[in-house]
């Protein structure tokens, strides 16, 4: 019989249910006392109180002569007072008011005589520029409310109250424990297999956000009784367990029952995806998360079920997410069984906010690196279309999103390039690019939904690029096509060549594996006119129908051996140190909206691709010509 989790149950009831749980086995905050000086960002466990006043003698607050204010009474312009060496006494800011003086005047006010005396032309008040006991805070005042975050300006209040030692709420420790006879620590030559170790990474960064103290074991491999003892050493030393991986259904997959045969399991599977296989269990009241192998997926199980019990052990509540309404660029299809997540690319666009999905896999952490906002699909819906207005649950503040540039179109690694020294030159500025191909990124343009569209499309007829298509899309213009690079393209090639492969019609050769890129892109439009100018059936060509998205990603597929041609730009070949067969010079050209032309961001970008600094970096990179980048070829 095929595997069933034990549960699906919704993502909310399963939060509720496990932290009530958790509390009734007695999982409870816990306090500890730290020096002061240490304690910024902590939170209080219990209200804080004075223990002397500040300031805790009367102190002057001005540099100037202190004296009793008496003695000054009746000065004026025409009646100035005159005092003796004797009347008064010289202090600082800051100094203990002498016995006997009930004022201090400010030494500006003061007129020095040649006998020793002042000269007063103004009467000073009763306790005028003193600091008296207690102004700042009394003793026995309450300084600090319980469970508020401790502020460095709070560090000096504390100090200035005599409080040197302060209770504070003990820092839940969670322990992970990565397992899997693939997974090694984390190393810049990984050989064939291997499978780097980096949610342990990603998790603790996580959790010493939140205020938790992680601590890392060692990696576990898929051995029931090892990973029982590691668990077991877990529990014992730590407040929280993060079992990673082996919460699924593989053979090897011994989260759950070693949880059950130490403590107990709650749920095994939430109705999220991804996400679907966590675990909620259970050591007496100590918390046991089994989470999911893949990265997104664990991050989303750490966010919304470990989130909570942290927010509880720690005794505070971490900021509400911050939700927004935008358009979603393209339709979403979601499984009626569960509560997706699903990151999304969003920036302001034609007055609106454009929300555009990224990879949805598990295992693509990057999606997630690179997403601005999450769109959360509810459990029972089929999904969204295209142009809906939906809710997005932000990753990134408002603000950042008002200050950035959209490119969706094709790829080209100087779009990263350009976004790296535009933020460089532009601080508050940001680009973010969607690879979609170059007439994903004309229908983009069309729809409103993008500030720019790196294009590069051949027109068969004449050689001429991306004009003909503008002009078809666009019959009523209001689009600009701007001048960028031009760029050689061919035939990436495994180093050496050694399959000897000289020309387009090498690719049908017998044992020839070629990868290609996705429908709509440039780059397949080119080597489609180019297998038909050859008369080359593609269907002979080993692998025509396998897409890849960027020219990079085709690069890594020949560097890794499995595929031994594919066309792309010279600068991917030689990144991966690839051969490269020329082919030719294409023109990649942006495509701006006349909307978005006169946008001060936009014409930041224009000015950055005229710097000096991008042309150097692409002649690094290699490949490129550039000629006039920014001028506009024709505004149509």
């Amino acid at each position: 019989m095929a595997f069933q989790y034990l549960t699906n149950v919704p993502l909310q009831q399963a939060k509720e249910e496990y932290l009530q749980l958790l509390i009734k086995n007695g999982l409870q905050p816990e306090e500890e006392t730290v020096p002061v000086q240490e304690a910024c960002g902590r939170i209080t466990s219990q209200a804080v109180y004075a223990h002397i006043c500040a300031p805790h003698y009367h102190a002057s607050a001005m540099d100037g002569i202190a004296l009793k204010a008496s003695k000054t009474f009746g000065a004026g312009e025409t009646t100035p007072v005159h005092l003796a060496k004797e009347d008064y006494i010289t202090v600082d800011t800051g100094d203990p008011l002498p016995e006997g003086c009930d004022a201090v005047i400010m030494i500006e006010d003061v007129i020095e005589e040649e006998n020793g005396g002042v000269c007063l032309y103004a009467p000073a008040a009763p306790w005028q520029h003193i600091r008296q006991i207690g102004e700042d805070i009394c003793a026995g005042e309450m300084i600090l409310a319980s469970h508020v975050k401790i502020s460095p300006s709070a560090i000096g209040a504390l100090i200035a109250g005599g409080v040197l030692e302060i209770p504070v709420i003990r820092r839940p420790r969670v322990a992970i424990i990565p397992t899997g006879d693939e997974i090694i620590p984390p190393t810049a030559d990984p050989a064939p297999g291997d499978i780097l170790e980096f949610n342990s990474s990603i998790f603790s960064a996580m959790l010493r956000e939140w205020g938790a103290d992680p601590v890392t074991f060692p990696i576990v491999p898929d051995d029931f009784d090892k990973i029982r003892q590691a668990v077991s050493d877990a529990a014992a030393q730590c407040d929280i367990v993060l079992l990673n991986a082996g919460s699924s259904a593989g053979r090897e997959d011994y989260s759950k029952d070693v949880i059950a045969k130490l403590g107990g399991v709650l749920y095994h599977g939430i109705a999220i995806k991804p996400g679907k296989p966590a675990i909620l269990g259970y050591i007496q009241n100590k918390p046991v998360l089994g989470v999911p192998g893949y990265p997104v997926s664990g991050i989303i199980v750490i966010e919304e079920l470990l989130k909570p019990v942290i927010e509880y052990c720690c005794g505070l509540k971490f900021q509400r997410p911050q939700y927004v309404q935008a358009v979603l660029s393209r339709n979403v299809v979601s499984s009626l069984k569960y509560q997706e997540f699903l990151r999304v690319q969003t920036g302001r666009v034609n007055g609106r906010l454009v929300a555009s999905p990224l990879n949805r896999g598990s295992g693509v952490v990057s999606s997630f690196m690179k997403a601005d906002g999450m769109l959360e699909i509810p459990q029972g819906c089929e999904g969204c279309e295209a142009g809906e207005e939906v809710s997005i649950r932000l990753l990134r503040p408002l603000e950042d999103l008002e200050h950035t540039v959209i490119a969706i179109g094709s790829h080209d690694p100087l779009l990263d390039e350009l976004a790296n020294l535009l933020h460089l030159n532009y601080p508050e500025l940001y680009m973010s690019s969607s690879h979609v191909g170059s007439m994903g990124g004309i229908m983009a343009v069309r729809r409103g939904e993008t500030h720019l569209a790196g294009i590069h499309l051949l027109d068969e007829q004449d050689g001429t690029y991306n004009t003909s298509y503008i002009k078809k899309h666009f019959p009523n213009g209001g689009v600009r096509q701007v001048e960028c690079v031009g760029r050689t393209q061919g035939l990436m090639l495994t180093r050496g060549n050694p399959l000897h492969i000289a020309s387009i019609k090498d690719l049908a050769g017998e044992n020839i594996r070629y990868v290609n890129r996705q429908k709509g892109s440039g780059t397949r439009i080119l080597i489609d006119y180019l297998c038909r100018k050859e008369n080359l059936d593609t269907s002979r060509i080993y692998g025509y129908d396998r897409e890849e998205f960027t020219h990079t990603s085709v690069a890594a597929q020949i560097a890794s051996g499995s595929a031994d041609a594919g066309m792309g730009i010279y600068s991917a070949a030689r990144l991966y140190d690839l051969d490269f067969l020329p082919i030719c010079t294409e023109q990649y050209d942006l495509l701006i909206p006349d909307s978005a032309w006169e946008l001060p961001a936009v014409q930041d970008l224009i000015r950055t691709m005229q710097t000096e600094e991008f042309r150097t970096r692409l002649e690094e990179l290699g490949g490129y010509s550039l000629d006039q980048p920014g001028r506009v070829r024709q505004h149509f």
